[in-house]
This record gives structure tokens, sequence and C-alpha cells, in this order.
């Protein structure tokens, strides 16, 4: 299967990115590479984890708190979002089901 990361889930690791960084230097580098590394394991683990909203898939990212939101949709799985975690569950839903 192939992995296409939607320019929604690009902008939600480019944030994540800017966060860690400012925290401490280099280490949004090691986000990027933890995160990359999750949505690359999805070639093996895609469909195991659990469903939200009744169409997302999530898998927990494995070093940091953060969500990865994705479907299958044929031979190709699709990465909406990588979402905080620690945020409200409303913001969420909201990100991923925009009204």
């Amino acid at each position: 299967m192939k992995i296409r990361i939607l320019d929604s889930a690009s902008q939600d690791l480019v944030d994540g990115f800017h966060f860690y960084d400012k925290q401490e230097s280099g280490l949004g580098d090691y986000f990027i590479d933890s995160l990359f590394s999750d949505i690359d394991s999805l070639q093996i683990y895609a469909g195991i984890h659990p469903t939200f909203f009744d169409k997302y898939y999530r898998m927990l990212a494995k070093r940091f708190p953060f969500a990865v939101y994705y479907q299958i949709v044929g031979d190709k799985i699709l990465v909406y979002a990588v979402l905080d975690c620690r945020r409200n569950p409303a913001w969420v839903r909201e990100k991923l089901e925009p009204s």
C-alpha cells in the first residue's frame, strides 16, 4: 500500500516541529523523524487501530503525545491529521469533521 500524507496532516507535522524546536534545538527534528517512522509503520499495521468518528483509524505515536488519523481507500493509506492528544477533544472533532 502507498501512504499519502494530505496537506492538512503535513501542516500538523510542521506545527509540531516548530513547537518542539522552540522547546529545545534539535527536538523538532527528532519529532519529525519519530512521527515519520510511526507513519511508515502503517505499511504493516494499517487497519488494526481503533476507529474514531466512524471513519478514521487512530494510531498513537510511540514517543510523542500525538495521534495519526488515517483512512484506507483501496490500496492507499490517506493520513488526514497528526494531532496533539493533549488538545480538547472538541477541537479534535472539529478539526476532523469541519461543519
